[in-house]
């Protein structure tokens, strides 16, 4: 179903937008390297889960609706921003309360395989500009001479299958690279802070981006 002829154009595209720094990056090699490469796929799996609902989103149009109501994606990109300060300002709490000795409710290590994974899910599918994105890259590689939707699904399919792969690989690396800078460094009781600045960041990011 899917043109063999330009599926090494769409590879490589997608090999470079997959490196390229965004905050699906960020918040992999963050956890990676602070709590170690079970965390860092866990959000990997999350966001794979997410690039095949956003696939079935264009399937069926709503990525076109997002982009034909600015006030709608506007919405989803404010509860986004929301999710995230409120993850940073926990996380900077928690932290916090290690310092001056009192216990924290629930420190980021707890965290379960399920939460990491809602998270990286969360983290990629509450930025309307991923749907969109999708809604207009996909369907320039479609054929417009066979079933279009069908296409549009493999697709989207593949490019999440190809990120997953490079996500894995990012956090395999950067919990190694962060295994050996904490034990120099000794940074184990400021990564909640790390990470709550990160999620604040990245809520800042989320607002002001256009």
């Amino acid at each position: 179903m899917i043109d063999l002829a330009i599926l090494p154009v769409f590879l490589v595209t997608v090999l470079l937008l997959a490196i390229s720094p965004g905050p699906d990056l960020v918040l992999i090699t963050t956890y990676a390297s602070t709590r170690g490469f079970r965390s860092g796929l866990m959000l990997s799996i999350g966001i794979f889960i997410a690039g095949i609902l956003q696939t079935l989103l264009v399937t069926f149009g709503l990525g076109k609706l997002l982009e034909a109501m600015p006030s709608l994606a506007l919405l989803v990109k404010g509860a986004g921003a929301l999710y995230l300060s409120w993850l940073g300002v926990n996380l900077l709490l928690s932290w916090r309360r290690k310092g001056s000795g009192t216990p924290a409710v629930r420190p980021a290590t707890a965290l379960s395989d399920r939460r990491l994974v809602c998270r990286g899910l969360l983290n990629n599918i509450m930025n309307p500009k991923a749907l969109i994105f999708f809604s207009m890259f996909l369907p320039q590689f479609a054929d417009a001479h066979h079933d279009v939707a069908t296409q549009i699904f493999l697709l989207g399919t593949l490019l999440s299958g190809v990120v997953f792969c490079i996500n894995t690989c990012f956090a395999f690396s950067f919990s190694k690279l962060g295994s050996v800078i904490g034990r120099k460094l000794k940074l184990g009781r400021h990564i909640d802070a790390l990470l709550g600045a990160i999620f604040l960041g990245l809520a800042a990011r989320l607002v002001t981006s256009e």
